[in-house]
Order: structure tokens, then C-alpha cells, then sequence
């Protein structure tokens, strides 16, 4: 799986998930060997490499000078700085597979949620956030009218603090359904594969949690309504442009 040297970062990350998780690729979760190829990729990467700039209060590093080269004259930066509200910068999405950034002012935070079916990769680009999380203790709970089920404790109050390594959940596994709470202003770097769908079965669910005081490690969650004003908005993706394989889009 040899690597251009002069690609971008980004573009480095998305041939690479084309590879794992395209259609024709191959079929089921990704080998061991793959989840450690993306997560190292992850781990390269920094804010600028996505063109985000400032975040931490640092500039563009000096190990990013290398795709700052390759980009456009004039290239400009999202500033971490302007975000006063939990912002998604979409990078791009298939069917198989999307990238995206979501960036957090300090105090934000993303509900309990969950990623049905999906294999998720992480990159906390800068600043800090705390994580909880939980498993399905069973087989996930079907689709109703409002989904609920006995889940297991994976992470209480976790604290994530860049530079750090690459995380990995899958959909029995590693925390799928997670909450995460911005400790100071701080992006996160997500693949998810495949990206969540109505159509398909994988809509995107909030959940409140409820303790089990005879049953430590355990809660029951519950669907539940997000919270009154909550939203995400959007900014556009700055950073280098990508080659896209159309062929792997339209399998």
C-alpha cells in the first residue's frame, strides 16, 4: 500500500479509506493491519493539515511546511478561533465511508449519541475533551418507537488531550456510543465508515443515560430528544483539495 510522498496528508487519508472501506474492496469490518495503517496515518496529522490554523493558541507547525509547499499559493486557514459553536467542516462522503472535522468551542458538547453499524476512526487535532462512553450490553436494540437497552460502562469522564494517539470504535465494540464535552477549545478528526443513513438503517440516535446502582458498570439508555437549541453548524473545507476516485463512488 506504497504512499505518494508529495500527496497532501489529507489526501494521503482518503486513498487510504478508499482502500479499506470502499465497496469493492472487501466485505466486513477491516483487518487489525488496516485500522493500524489509518490510525497511523491519523496520527500524522495535524489542524493545518486539515486548514485549520490557531487551534491551542499555536500556528501551522513547522512539520506541516512540507504540504503548505504543495498547496495553492495563497492557500487560506479556517481560524480555530472563530468557532463559537460546535462546527462540522466536511471534507468529503460516499457511500462508503466520510471524513469530516468537528471543531468545539470550550464548554460544548456533543450529546450521548450512538454509530450504528459503523466502524469510527479519531484524530483529536488539538486542545482537550472528555469522553463518555458505553457498549451495548446485547445485541443493539431495534428500531421503534424510541430504542432503550442495558448498556456497559467503557469510559466515565474520560480525559483526551492532543497530542494523543488515534482512537477506534466498531459497532459491538470500543465505546460505540459515545458524549463528548470540549475541556478547552479542540477539533476531533473523524472517518466514519459507513457514514450514518436514514435510508439505510443507520440514523443517528441521542441517548440519556440512567445508572444502575445494583449493577456497577452497567446503565440503561434511553432515546431521547436533543436538547432544546442544540445544532451543528457547518464551514467549508479549506485545506488541500483532494482526488477523488469516482469510480469507487459510484460502485
Amino acid at each position: 500500500m506504497a504512499m505518494d510522498d508529495h500527496q497532501s496528508k489529507v489526501q494521503r487519508l482518503y486513498d487510504a479509506c478508499d482502500a479499506v472501506f470502499s465497496s469493492g474492496s472487501k466485505a466486513g469490518l477491516p483487518t487489525l493491519k488496516q485500522i493500524r495503517w489509518l490510525q497511523d496515518l491519523l496520527d500524522g496529522m495535524e489542524a493545518a493539515d486539515v486548514g485549520i490554523e490557531g487551534g491551542g493558541g499555536g500556528e501551522r507547525s513547522s512539520s506541516s511546511e512540507d504540504d503548505d509547499e504543495r498547496s495553492p499559493p495563497g492557500r487560506r486557514f479556517l481560524s480555530a478561533r472563530a468557532f463559537t459553536r460546535i462546527t462540522y467542516v466536511h471534507i468529503h462522503e460516499c457511500d462508503d465511508f466520510s471524513i469530516g472535522v468537528f471543531c468545539f468551542p470550550a464548554g460544548a458538547a456533543l450529546p450521548l449519541h450512538d454509530h450504528p453499524q459503523m466502524v469510527v476512526l479519531s484524530k483529536l487535532l488539538y486542545g482537550s475533551m472528555r469522553v463518555k462512553s458505553y457498549d451495548w450490553a446485547n445485541a443493539p436494540p431495534c428500531s421503534g418507537p424510541r430504542k432503550s437497552g442495558l448498556a456497559r460502562v467503557v469510559a466515565v469522564d474520560e480525559m483526551r488531550e492532543a497530542p494523543c494517539k488515534a482512537s477506534v470504535l466498531f459497532p459491538r465494540s470500543g465505546g460505540n456510543i459515545h458524549s463528548l464535552t470540549a475541556v478547552t477549545p479542540c477539533a476531533l478528526l473523524d472517518v466514519l465508515a459507513p457514514p450514518y443513513s436514514e435510508d439505510l438503517g443507520r440514523p443517528s440516535t441521542y441517548f440519556s443515560d440512567i445508572p444502575i446502582p445494583s449493577l456497577p458498570g452497567f446503565a440503561v439508555l434511553e432515546e431521547a430528544d436533543l436538547p432544546d437549541g442544540f445544532r451543528v453548524a457547518g464551514a467549508p473545507y479549506v485545506g488541500p483539495e483532494l482526488t477523488i476516485d469516482m469510480d469507487s463512488m459510484y460502485n
